[in-house]
């Protein structure tokens, strides 16, 4: 990779711990829904592939029909906390800091989205790092499918094979993959409860910092 080429971010799990603000919009939505409230630990491994999916896998068996009210309940309660909780990682604005001093465009591809995604970068003090932001619903797919990784890529004006993926988990992982991209990942992050040492990619960062080493000085 040369100094100009890109590097691409998930967000929640590898720049930000948003675990404490899901947790909590899903554990008011399951209490306003009549349903007991899973725990945090329970939520981390939920996260991954979507708003939808979450509200669905804390559902368990719901219909479709379900599953879209519930929606409609947590976007509510995830809008009133959003932030509020969160923190970034350790390392992540020094390693932010110094690819943009080394004049690397940088894009944020996330599957949260846009509404959330937006407010969360802006409070968290990190947005203007980003030259391209592309969320859960930018497009019809999320990851991962490699569409949001080549959205961004387009929008960087790099082919993919020229930029680098930063995750924390297999969907991260499998969006590069299929995008001809090559891919790290976080150990720190959530990974939907699998041993991100077991996943397919071409190394593990313990500190976002560490990124720096896979690329020229």
């Amino acid at each position: 990779m040369s100094p100009r080429h890109a590097v691409l971010f998930d967000l929640d799990g590898t720049l930000l711990d948003s675990i404490p603000d899901l947790a909590e919009a899903c554990q008011r939505m399951m209490r306003e829904l009549g349903h007991p409230p899973h725990d945090l630990e329970t939520i981390r491994s939920f996260v991954g592939k979507g708003m939808v999916n979450l509200v669905t896998r804390c559902l368990g068996d719901a219909s479709a029909e379900a599953v879209d009210a519930a929606v409609a309940v947590f976007r509510r309660h995830y809008a009133a906390v959003n932030g509020d909780a969160t923190t970034l990682y350790p390392g992540v604005v020094p390693a932010l800091e110094a690819l943009a001093a080394r004049g690397v465009p940088l894009a944020c591809v996330t599957n949260k989205p846009a509404a959330f995604t937006e407010p969360l970068l802006a409070r968290c003090g990190i947005a203007d790092y980003f030259a391209v932001t592309v969320s859960g619903d930018t497009l019809a797919e999320k990851k991962p499918h490699p569409a949001p990784l080549q959205h961004a890529c387009r929008l960087l004006g790099v082919a993919p094979a020229a930029a680098l993926m930063v995750g924390d988990s297999a969907n991260d992982a499998e969006a590069a993959r299929a995008a001809g991209m090559p891919v790290l990942l976080v150990t720190y992050g959530y990974s939907e409860g699998r041993p991100v040492d077991s996943i397919d990619c071409d190394g593990l960062l313990s500190s976002l910092e560490d990124v720096l080493r896979h690329l020229p000085a």
